[in-house]
């Protein structure tokens, strides 16, 4: 199977990462093998690779890419299990891992997977390929819920709008289709508005937020990943949109703070000392060549920390 996804940010992420040869990393969404593959180069025989994908599609690619090398574990998982991951595998800290959060090219660009309005498809947006549909949700939630997933994951200002028509058109006859959905968002778009951007865009990706429950996966993901770090080793996340950017943002401030008292205690009381040191001091977005070379990398910002010690809180 060919699973197309050009790795963005390879350069950097690689850098990042400072991989040591005979060191144990994790690629936490593997997909097509482009940033393992970048892994697996800098690693000596002694080192070892797990690759992470909740991608049926993902999966057999990478254990048809990787599948003779001893060095590399391919597992179908989401990577909000990784703990639970390397615990079965019988590895007890990891020395760097990889989150490259968000839909690959691949689901983009293979129309049947639902991801795009680009495509006139079956309105799925399944990951896993598992689960409810982005199409059973348009269809079943109650108009505050739609509301609500417009609103909070595509930052959505006419989602009241769009969740109207949602409501009057499923009525008529259940939206089942891609190029359906986009036309109902579009026919609720201000007309003023509807040539800044694709009108469907916000809606698309909040719907395919819910339906894969990325923001809760990706908090655990941050999580499980820093605590399954050995001290010194790093953790490296690229995101596409404004909110998982902030919360990683967020997730890697809060680890390398330190004394937390008020500012006018004399001294420190509270014991904090800093779990982590930031690598970059801000993100790595990508170069003009990259830009050229692949367009949809122009959102990609790119965080990394290094665990310094025990987390206590």
């Amino acid at each position: 199977m060919e699973f197309s996804h050009k790795p963005v940010l390879f350069r950097q992420t690689m850098d990042s990462l400072a991989v040591r040869p005979d060191g144990v990393y994790l690629d936490g969404t593997a997909g097509g093998g482009g940033h393992s593959a970048g892994i697996l180069e800098q690693l000596g025989p002694e080192g070892r690779l797990i690759c992470l994908d909740q991608d049926p599609d993902a999966i057999e690619v990478l254990n048809e890419r990787f599948g003779g090398d001893e060095r590399v574990t391919v597992v179908k998982t989401n990577f909000s299990e990784i703990p639970s991951v390397i615990s079965s595998l019988g590895v007890s800290a990891l020395d760097g891992v990889l989150m490259d959060i968000g839909v690959s090219s691949h689901q983009l660009d293979c129309a049947g997977r639902g991801f795009s309005y680009h495509y006139d498809a079956p309105l799925d947006m399944r990951m896993s390929q598992s689960g409810a549909t982005a199409a059973d949700l348009v269809n079943n939630l109650p108009f505050n819920e739609i509301v609500m997933i417009l609103s909070r994951y595509g930052e959505e200002k006419f989602a009241k709008q769009i969740a109207r028509a949602i409501e009057r058109e499923r009525a008529l006859a259940p939206i089942e289709t891609t190029g359906r959905l986009a036309e109902i968002v579009k026919s609720a778009y201000p007309a003023a508005k509807r040539h800044d951007k694709h009108p469907a865009r916000k809606t698309f990706q909040a719907l395919r937020i819910a339906v894969n429950g990325e923001l809760d996966r990706l908090s655990a993901g941050l999580d499980g990943a820093f605590s399954s770090l050995r001290p010194g080793g790093r953790l490296s996340v690229i995101t596409f949109h404004s909110l998982e950017d902030r919360m990683t943002k967020q997730r890697m401030a809060k680890w390398c703070a330190g004394c937390i008292c008020p500012k006018d205690f004399p001294v420190c009381v509270c014991g904090r000392k800093p779990a982590a040191r930031l690598v970059l001091k801000k993100p790595a977005v990508a170069d003009e060549q990259e830009l050229q070379e692949n367009p949809r990398s122009r959102s990609a910002k790119l965080r990394c920390c290094e665990r310094t010690g025990t987390m206590i809180y």
